[in-house]
């Protein structure tokens, strides 16, 4: 049995839950998400919040029951509190700047990496050497940072490139004489 998927979701005040059959919507502050639940999956709202059970014991079931419950609440998340991840650039001469919505990178290339944010993502640069991503979409919110971050992945030697902030970079020793 998933203890995951036995949690309640709890609804916060100023979100509203729709419900249409197996698409679940969710309407609150910072935006609207839409998600359909998969068919082995049965999803009933009360006072309390949404309970999602399986509705055969099926290993497909049991499968799609912690993962919908988890979807479900990371909607729910995302238009109350949204979801932020942090970057640094870490190297002579890496640098980030916005030009509009964009995010203008130099990361030690010949030329300049713009990025466009996907819709729902917000880019804001504290300083030069610090990107925040931050939307109501968790999953968009973490592959615009994968992207990035791929674009310069922090190396062993010198650990140059981009890196999530507090992400440990293992170093390793460099060539003896």
């Amino acid at each position: 049995m998933s203890r995951i998927g036995k949690r309640i979701i709890a609804v916060p005040k100023g979100v509203t839950v729709t419900l249409d059959g197996q698409t679940v919507v969710v309407k609150g502050p910072k935006g609207e998400r839409s998600w359909t639940v998969a068919d082995e999956i049965e999803i009933t709202q009360g006072d309390d919040g949404l309970t999602l059970a399986p509705k055969a014991d099926t290993q497909r079931a049991r499968a799609m029951w912690g993962l919908s419950r988890t979807l479900v609440d990371n909607m729910v998340v995302g238009v109350t509190e949204g979801f932020e991840k942090s970057l640094d650039l870490v190297g002579v001469g890496y640098r980030a700047a916005l030009k509009g919505p964009n995010l203008s990178l130099q990361l030690g290339f010949s030329h300049e990496v713009d990025i466009a944010p996907p819709a729902g993502v917000t880019f804001t640069v504290p300083k030069q050497t610090e990107i925040k991503i931050s939307g109501a979409d968790k999953q968009a919110v973490g592959q615009i940072a994968a992207v990035i971050r791929k674009l310069r992945p922090p190396e062993p030697y010198k650990g140059k490139g981009v890196r999530y902030t507090g992400e440990k970079v293992r170093r390793k020793e460099g060539k003896k004489k």
